[in-house]
């Protein structure tokens, strides 16, 4: 049996954020991810604002950064274009396109860094509730290995074993999960360079179509959508968008992802005794765009500082609350508020689309946001503005 106060279950950016605060607090950390690679497979559109690496105290670095973005596309069915260009003179306005596979590791490294223990091609295979902790069972290589811990976080992704084994609910039920499917593919042609592109309409029912660039001729081609919208699979649209898009004509994909998207907010109960859960198993992800990166992270910096200071008084549910106020406050604005523009631009046909983009067409926007967008959709559009209005 090996001892320690904090067991991470998970290693992607929320996992890796948990182990890292908590180590620096001065706790005894274990950071555990099934994978013998951390960051692969990759399941995301890697693309992350820069503000939000920012807030979280990360330098950017080359090694991990693919594309730098300096503006929105919006494509609305019938073609209607809105371009949003972002401020070049404000690095802090940028998004970047990520190679997540890289930005993962160094995320863990961060950790280990901060004096978290890595363990690799460790899987999980049971926890049991104690008094004063978890039991951990694990297996690793054939070799099966038992581990006790005073707090465990749960951060292993829309699947949440974890949390669920714990008895907390999953993060997010059947209606709410997206659908997600991607190529990486290269021989892309861009109309603009340096502009991430989402389409809107009954290419992806209940959801968007992307097109992130990674590189001069290369990008991220992908969607997302709700199955109970749907007439088709995710791969099935994904292939039709890829087949009608003229920009995509002489495309190549060297890299197929799927996998789902926990799009319906933060579960209602992200903590019990002994117990946080994290990221997408705690549903931390922006209901309109599905990204969960930033978000993920900022859970796990809640809960690692909540950590390190539980193990120092009390690991109970009483004190671990401090985590679901700190994160709550954190996020839950932009979660219920994003939650309530999802439902409302997800509802749009093909049509009432095509209205709002002509109507937007001609207009200037502040800055290039989702905010603004909805901001402009409401000062525009009377249905918007009685459905969304008490947003701004």
């Amino acid at each position: 049996m090996i001892e320690t106060d904090v067991i991470v279950v998970g290693s992607g950016p929320a996992g890796s954020s948990a182990a890292k605060h908590a180590a620096l607090g001065g706790a005894k950390v274990i950071l555990m991810d099934k994978k013998s690679e951390i960051g692969s497979p990759k399941r995301c559109a890697e693309d992350v604002p820069v503000k939000g690496l920012e807030k979280l105290g990360i330098e950017l670095s080359p090694l991990w950064i693919a594309k730098i973005i300096w503006g929105i596309r919006i494509q609305t069915p019938d073609g209607t274009d809105l371009w949003l260009p972002k401020d070049q003179t404000n690095p802090s306005e940028a998004d970047c396109v990520l190679e997540r596979k890289v930005f993962d590791k160094h995320m863990a490294m961060d950790a280990a860094r901060a004096g978290a223990e890595i363990r690799i091609k460790t899987l999980v295979t049971c926890i049991e509730k104690i008094e004063n902790g978890f039991i951990v069972e694990t297996e690793s290589m054939g070799k099966k290995q038992d581990f006790k811990c005073k707090i465990l976080v749960a951060a292993d992704g829309v699947e949440g074993h974890v949390a669920r084994w714990a008895g907390l609910r999953p993060a997010a039920k059947a209606k709410e999960m997206g659908s997600c499917v991607q190529y990486e593919m290269c021989n892309v042609e861009f109309e603009k360079q340096g502009f991430i592109e989402f389409y809107f309409g009954s290419c992806a029912p209940g959801g968007y179509a992307w097109i992130f660039p990674k590189g001069d001729d290369i990008a991220n081609v992908g969607l997302g959508l709700f199955s109970h919208k749907a007439e088709k699979t995710a791969k099935e649209y994904l292939d039709d968008f890829v087949a009608k898009s003229p920009y995509l004509k002489n495309a190549q994909a060297v890299e197929l992802n799927v996998g789902g998207d926990p799009a319906g907010g933060m579960i209602e109960k992200i903590y019990d005794d002994n117990i946080m859960v994290v990221g997408d198993a705690a549903g931390q992800v922006n209901p309109l765009t599905g990204e969960g990166i930033v978000p993920g992270m900022i859970g796990g910096k809640c809960a690692g500082q909540v950590a390190a200071q539980a193990i120092k008084e009390d690991c109970s549910k009483k004190f671990l609350k401090f985590y679901d106020k700190m994160v709550r406050e954190e996020l839950s604005y932009d979660n219920e508020a994003y939650k309530k523009v999802q439902e409302y631009v997800y509802s749009l046909s093909d049509g009432e689309l095509d209205e709002i983009g002509h109507a937007l067409e001609g207009e200037s926007f502040d800055e290039a946001s989702s905010a603004e967008v909805v901001k402009k959709l409401i000062e525009i559009s009377p249905k918007a503005s009685r459905y969304l209005g008490k947003l701004v």
